[in-house]
């Protein structure tokens, strides 16, 4: 396993003109637009190990559809420009040495992930475009798929003069993982991309430096003065456009005061089928006013909790304050909002609020490195040191500092 680690590492110190790097991209996108039948073909035996009920099976679902989604992706990568070589800042000290300080690449990133097989295409796009090479630990749920990718990142290095040792696929196994975990030497950062289970994992095991990104505890806290004709559209694309990501609403938290318009805040929430934990006060309000079947008491454990499906916890609170306390108590840090016409509220809250990304009057599905025009990302960062949000193609370089000299001595 080691040797693989080392080209990997070799390959990174290469370097690799800005030309260069977009030709592999173009090559990428163009070729995985011609194996897009292989891909799915092996996709297809994947999803056949799996439950379509599972909370995963939409995450691992690749379609012609979402294969083009990921070339549209690689296309914005390629018209970024180069995040390194930048001169960050240049001057001369009194002593006469000439500093510059210069973006560089991080290195060798390690990025272990779960039933995602557009990681896969997402990591190396962002790792290879910032000159690192990207060691890759997928779950075995995707394994089929993620050999089918590889294969045509491979073909794609290769078509332009290349080494393929920019990428390397560790199999599937769970026991690889503390190998990529203790191999500080040569891998310079782990991200960690899934359940919070496995970030626990990393963050315990690691000798690598980690950045976290993936486990989405997401709030939506509905205020006392707030736009009815708005907030149940908001609410319904939180929860229902895509449950299994981490970006979905898992909490909605309610003035008391507009507990009245809750049935109405809810109602849309039917049509989906998303079954409600609510607390006391709300579950009194839904009575006889949401599905039966659909409407449960919650329990502290329904609050903390990211559901990755079709199902939300509601706690009620007396003001803002509390609404702030609770979000802050129980969030993941990754994306909270506010439905408020208070722009007083509004900022309070984005002060308050301590998440990598905060909305008023919105929902929080955009939380996206493509959205938010960054091209791929390789997850939310929902840590404050070095990055933070949707983990783009800037936040993988570091910086160097460079002093030019004459034979200067110290003395």
């Amino acid at each position: 396993m080691i040797p693989n680690f080392k080209k990997a590492q070799t390959a990174s110190r290469k370097s690799l003109s800005l030309t260069k790097r977009n030709q592999v991209l173009k090559n990428l996108m163009k070729n995985l637009k011609k194996s897009s039948k292989e891909i799915v073909k092996a996709n297809a035996k994947d999803l056949a190990k799996m439950s379509p009920t599972n909370s995963l099976y939409d995450r691992l679902l690749l379609t012609p559809e979402r294969i083009d989604a990921i070339c549209a992706d690689i296309r914005t990568v390629i018209s970024l420009p180069d995040p390194t070589g930048k001169t960050i800042e240049k001057r001369a000290l009194k002593n006469g040495l000439k500093m510059e300080r210069r973006s560089v690449p991080l290195g060798v990133v390690g990025v272990i992930y779960e039933a995602r097989p557009n990681v896969t295409v997402d990591v190396f796009s962002l790792c290879f475009k910032s000159g690192n090479a990207a060691v890759l630990k997928g779950g075995s749920d995707a394994e089929n798929s993620n050999k089918a990718i590889v294969k045509v990142i491979k073909k794609s290095l290769s078509e332009a003069g290349v080494s393929k040792d920019y990428l390397y696929l560790m199999p599937s196994d769970r026991k690889y993982v503390e190998v990529l975990l203790k191999s500080e030497k040569y891998i310079d950062l782990i991200i960690p991309r899934g359940s919070q289970n496995l970030i626990r994992f990393v963050k315990e095991n690691s000798l690598v430096p980690i950045i976290e990104t993936g486990a989405g505890i997401v709030h939506t806290y509905v205020d006392n003065q707030f736009d009815l004709k708005t907030a149940p559209e908001v609410i319904f694309n939180a929860k229902t456009h895509r449950p299994s990501v981490c970006n979905a609403l898992d909490c909605l938290v309610i003035h008391e005061k507009s507990l009245p318009k809750l049935p109405k805040l809810t109602q849309k929430l039917t049509e989906k089928n998303v079954t409600i934990y609510a607390d006391p006060k709300a579950y009194a309000k839904l009575t006889n006013k949401y599905p039966k079947n659909l409407l449960k008491k919650a329990t502290k454990s329904h609050f903390g909790k990211e559901f990755l499906s079709l199902k939300m916890a509601i706690k009620t609170v007396r003001n803002l304050d509390e609404a702030v306390e609770h979000i802050n108590t129980y969030s993941s840090r990754h994306s909270e909002a506010i439905l408020s016409n208070s722009l007083k509220n509004q900022e309070r809250f984005i002060n308050e609020v301590d998440a990598s990304t905060v909305y008023t009057n919105a929902s929080t599905r955009f939380t996206d490195g493509s959205v938010f025009g960054l091209g791929a990302e390789i997850g939310i960062s929902t840590q404050k040191l070095h990055a933070r949000g949707p983990f783009a193609l800037d936040a993988l370089t570091t910086y160097k500092w460079i002093l030019r000299g004459k034979g200067h001595s110290r003395g």
